[in-house]
């Protein structure tokens, strides 16, 4: 079916997919479908043409081998950034926690000082007032005048 357009346009050839346009001797053969790669016996890939008239199929392959890389690598570098950021994650929760537990030790102890500074306070009013018991002797007898 691909031999009655030779001698005619690459175009008409190639509006058959199973169609190979060889601009060495303008015939247009059936595509060995046998192997990926027409054979160089056939027609050499810098002269022959599948698909569009315009891009010989040496370069076509290049393209191809080109795009293909690009995705594989792509794919590469987005499997290596989300590893790298799950193994980020996973250790945030323990500096975080450990920021929490720090932060909450600090309170803890800044509520101790200030409880402590308003026992002192209290007991100076108390000494003050004469509310406060002696604590060298707690058993002292309760004046009632």
């Amino acid at each position: 079916a691909c031999s009655k357009f030779s001698q005619r346009s690459c175009e008409e050839c190639l509006k058959n997919v199973t169609c190979l346009w060889c601009y060495t001797n303008n015939t247009c053969i059936d595509y060995p479908v046998r192997s990926i790669l027409p054979p160089s016996s056939l027609c050499s890939l810098s002269n022959a043409r599948w698909g569009v008239c315009w891009i010989n199929f040496e370069a076509l392959i290049i393209a191809i081998a080109v795009v293909a890389g690009l995705i594989l690598v792509s794919v590469a570098v987005c499997c290596c950034y989300c590893c790298y950021c799950r193994r980020r994650s996973r250790s945030r929760p323990d500096e975080e926690e450990e920021q929490l537990a720090r932060k909450r030790e600090e309170r803890r102890l800044q509520s101790l000082q200030r409880k402590h500074e308003r026992k002192l306070k209290h007991d100076e009013i108390r000494k003050k007032y004469g509310l406060l018991q002696d604590s060298d002797n707690p058993y002292s007898r309760f004046e009632n005048e």
